[in-house]
């Protein structure tokens, strides 16, 4: 797998930065919050997001898209910069791509779903439904729960592959891998810590869900996602291409630097290494905007699930680094707004792809963010384009003081 340029907070797709009860908690959560006062800023929603698309693209990102859905049903979208660096063709607001850790998010919510249904339960151990499969090393698959895999607690350890070069790239892009492959990967590794000790971003916890997931439903985590929640929304650009290495157009091309000061290469065309449950959809930001809408706005889940979806804990120093005051639930994190209140969503990032998503607690306004071409060679350029990505996502969400659609 290849870590995305915000790596080093635990792996941000297949990750979260490549690395969120009780019914009053959940009152609260979904309760709509009242914007605390904010320096005015001469913008409406759409002036913001082009802004603020820009200033994604000035730091050499190579093209940009934005969607915000606004509480009152309007779409605005902004792109930025071009989506193929030979032709020069402009990005498309509706072009498809790789979703990588945005994945976790509909496996979070499927296994919710059944746990609903009384078919599973948060507090069974993974041993109860992959018998023999997490074990040796200290890796004890009776002492760690569906709890512990959804909140990445389960000490698991995260070693996923990764590309060192861009002939290794060249190498490897159509491999692919199988879920027992990834998890025998990461059991061939001590666990980092003791069940529910600490919270540690792990791929390898996703990628066992999913096999759970297929052992309680009867078919395979995605066909339960497309059952569940992508045909019943109407999805219809959300798919797992599996081991087909292209994307439907209209999509953007991505480009990434295998090391500093090397010129990018054109890594748009690979199978990838996550496709197991921890990534693997392709989608676009009108679907993901749905979802998080659906999501958030109760209709996914019963008030119970969702409750346990948004209990949170804190999260590490690595997350906090980068992603300040976030918060770890089951399958979505919890971030400030400068407005109030907190936004949900998750992240992912793939090979040159960034994909960033945010919801307000009622489910009524949310923003999807995909970057492709990303480059950032050094500490400095991680911290800005991260800072310059949450900007964006804080200001769709607290929208614009000077417009009436600004949340209330």
């Amino acid at each position: 797998m290849k870590k995305s340029p915000i790596g080093a907070a635990g792996r941000r797709g297949r990750s979260v930065r490549r690395t969120l009860v009780s019914a009053a908690v959940l009152a609260g959560a979904l309760a709509t919050t009242v914007p605390a006062a904010a320096a005015a800023r001469p913008y409406d929603d759409r002036s913001l997001l082009r802004r603020d698309a820009a200033a994604l693209t000035a730091l050499g990102v190579t093209g940009v898209q934005a969607r915000l859905v606004t509480a009152d049903g309007r779409t605005v979208t902004a792109t930025g910069g071009v989506a193929d660096v030979t032709t020069g063709q402009p990005v498309s607001p509706d072009g498809h791509f790789r979703i990588a850790s945005v994945t976790k998010a509909f496996v979070a919510t499927v296994v919710l779903q059944l746990v609903g249904e009384h078919r599973l339960s948060l507090d069974d151990p993974v041993e109860r439904w992959l018998p023999g499969v997490v074990s040796g090393n200290g890796n004890d698959g009776g002492a760690i729960t569906v709890r512990h895999l959804l909140q990445h607690t389960s000490g698991l350890h995260d070693d996923y592959p990764d590309y060192s070069s861009a002939d290794d790239f060249r190498r490897h892009r159509y491999d692919g891998s199988t879920p027992e492959q990834s998890v025998d990967r990461a059991l061939r590794h001590p666990p980092d810590f003791r069940p529910g000790a600490d919270l540690r971003y792990s791929n390898t916890g996703y990628v066992l869900l999913g096999m759970i997931i297929e052992r309680v439903g009867g078919q395979a985590w995605y066909q339960e996602v497309r059952d569940r929640i992508v045909r019943p929304l109407g999805l219809t650009h959300t798919f797992r291409p599996g081991t087909s290495p292209t994307l439907p157009r209209p999509h953007a091309r991505t480009y990434q630097s295998f090391r500093p000061g090397e010129p990018p290469v054109d890594v748009t065309e690979q199978v990838g290494l996550g496709i197991n449950g921890e990534a693997g959809l392709v989608s676009t930001t009108a679907d993901l905007d749905r979802f998080l809408r659906a999501l958030l706005g109760g209709r996914l889940l019963p008030p119970a699930q969702l409750a346990r979806m948004l209990q949170t804990v804190p999260v590490g120093e690595e997350f906090q680094a980068l992603m300040p005051g976030a918060r770890d639930g089951l399958g979505l994190f919890s971030r400030p707004l400068t407005c109030g209140g907190v936004s949900w969503g998750h992240e992912g990032g793939d090979a040159g792809w960034i994909t960033a998503t945010g919801v307000t607690a009622d489910g009524r306004r949310s923003v999807t963010l995909s970057l492709s071409g990303v480059r950032a060679d050094t500490p400095d350029d991680v911290r800005r384009i991260e800072q310059a990505e949450s900007r964006l996502v804080d200001d769709a969400l607290c929208g614009a003081p000077d417009t009436d659609h600004r949340r209330r």
